[in-house]
């Protein structure tokens, strides 16, 4: 459920297109279609998870609204102020209210610098404190986070994984941050650990009132922290929902398939695996129509020539929508697999 209906972000037909250059003069042949038209909001206080397979355009757009990659066209407002509008100037000064942890806690921090001189630099670049206030707030983050006063004039490689990975959360909430983009936050760390981070971030977000873009391939991590999940695939939002009404009623073909792939310890009944055939598009050329109906089991002509549209019916919970022609006749048994 969400927490508050203030909407701190807002993404309005979002595209992000890559060029491939080619020929002798360099000149742009064609585009990688990495996200195309994709729209939704982000709450104040809540968690929305975005999820699906590796290429389907989740942590480009997480880039995209960071302005780390600059989008090829559409809206993207943070708390009330077009972000696109901004200078460069403008954007770095407040890059301090929408942070990131990324993937790999070996590549996104400096090897050469302490501890305490990678959350000093942070807090320095945004002008926030004397130096005496910075290494307060140094010895604050670094207990907030589990670790000890004691490391903070450590370097990166003396520390575990995990351990590195709250670094990168230290560093993110050194400027206190409104918005946190985790791109696959956890994916890089043993199962234990992830645990740890997760009820971590869960912690620091009930503290300090964060709202957090959640970017994952791991929907059993999902289902532990989101209040909202986005599924994409090859660019597209597929379906969209509360984690409750997503996990228990998932509409859209792909969503069930993603869903089936989620290890179970449950002993007594066994889950039915959905095995999609044939291999995902290329985002150069996707598919045309639907993106999905070259692997779906459903698909029929019309989903070879028609764009879904995002819609909801009488029987689904408000706020969730599924991108297919064939929501309710496949829920009702009129429309059975076509291959």
């Amino acid at each position: 459920m969400q927490k508050t209906q203030k909407e701190l972000l807002k993404v309005d037909n979002l595209k992000q297109y890559f060029p491939i250059k080619g020929g002798f003069f360099g000149r742009t042949v064609n585009h990688v279609k990495a996200v195309d038209d994709v729209s939704f909001t982000v709450h104040e206080g809540e968690t929305l998870s975005i999820v699906g397979e590796s290429g389907c355009g989740k942590s480009t757009t997480g880039r995209a609204i960071l302005r780390l990659d600059e989008p090829t066209s559409g809206e993207i407002e943070f708390d009330g102020k077009n972000l696109l509008e901004f200078s460069k100037k403008e954007m770095r000064q407040n890059r301090k209210n929408m942070q990131v942890i990324f993937q790999d806690p070996y590549a996104s921090i400096n090897p050469r610098q302490t501890v305490r001189q990678i959350l000093n630099e942070a807090m320095e670049i945004q002008n926030i404190g004397t130096k005496e206030e910075r290494n307060d707030r140094i010895i604050e983050l670094m207990e907030t986070v589990g670790l000890g006063a004691h490391q903070a004039d450590r370097f990166p490689h003396e520390f575990s994984g995990g351990q590195r990975q709250r670094i990168g959360i230290a560093r993110a909430l050194s400027v206190n941050p409104q918005l946190i983009v985790c791109d696959e936050a956890v994916s890089a760390l043993d199962v234990s650990i992830q645990a740890q981070v997760i009820n971590l971030l869960k912690k620091l977000q009930r503290d300090f009132d964060l709202t957090y873009l959640f970017i994952s391939h791991d929907l059993g991590v999902v289902r532990h922290i989101s209040d909202r999940v986005i599924v994409m695939y090859l660019g597209k939002i597929v379906e969209i929902a509360d984690k409750k009404s997503l996990f228990t009623n998932a509409q859209h073909p792909y969503t069930k398939s993603l869903l089936s792939a989620i290890p179970s310890t449950n002993t007594e009944g066994k889950k039915e695996r959905i095995i999609l055939k044939g291999d995902v598009p290329s985002p150069i050329d996707p598919p045309t129509g639907c993106r999905f109906h070259t692997r779906c089991p459903f698909a029929t002509e019309k989903c070879a020539k028609e764009v879904p549209t995002l819609r909801s019916e009488d029987y689904m919970e408000e706020g969730h929508m599924a991108a297919c022609h064939y929501i309710e006749e496949i829920k009702s048994g009129e429309h059975q697999p076509t291959r």
